[in-house]
């Protein structure tokens, strides 16, 4: 029964993950010899980023999640809080992102940079968010958490799977944003 919850967060942060390193790979490589399409990727990431990870799967993590795992294990509160003010703080960067990108593609070059160092630094901020979820986080729910407090979890967190995560019945929408991330990104080297 507790695998449920546990396996959808996983997976979730699974595909964000993957996201997360496609997208260092292109702040990295640079625009290539087709900036319009290196634009339009990196801006359906960063879309992606703040429909789907932003509003539904860390909203279930902080009002869920966390609040039982610090009733079961106390002292993990300043990890919780910590992990909570990543949480609130997401959107905004995510924003700030979304804003630095578009001031590179419209203003030029002389934006380039800071684009690239706040997306690196967003990107390790990520990654290391998601390790300690992972790490400290979920192995003490597994441990901890009751059968009711797991029924409710996977009630929840089935409720609005990741719709990039493949495991929805297919949404035209989040077809469109799949096909712009995926088909379009160009493969290292291109």
């Amino acid at each position: 029964m507790k695998n449920t919850s546990l396996k959808i967060i996983r997976d979730e942060h699974a595909s964000l993950g993957a996201m997360l390193r496609s997208m260092r790979v292109l702040v990295v490589q640079g625009t290539g010899d087709n900036p319009q399409q290196y634009f339009d990727v990196l801006r359906a990431m960063l879309f992606y980023i703040d429909e789907f990870p932003e509003r539904l799967h860390h909203t279930k993590e902080s009002e869920l999640l966390f609040p039982r795992v610090v009733r079961a294990a106390p002292a993990l509160q300043e990890l919780v809080e910590r992990l909570d003010r990543d949480h609130q703080q997401g959107e905004k960067a995510v924003r700030e992102l979304q804003h630095l990108l578009l001031a590179w593609e419209l203003l030029g070059d002389s934006r380039m940079q800071t684009f690239i160092e706040t997306a690196l630094r967003y990107l390790d901020f990520y990654l290391e968010h998601m390790h300690l979820e992972e790490t400290v986080i979920l192995p003490e729910a597994e441990k901890l958490l009751t059968d009711t407090d797991w029924r409710e979890l996977d009630a929840a967190f089935r409720s609005n799977m990741d719709p990039l995560g493949g495991k929805f019945p297919p949404n035209p929408a989040y077809d469109r944003l799949f096909t712009r991330i995926v088909l379009k990104t160009r493969s290292p080297g291109n």
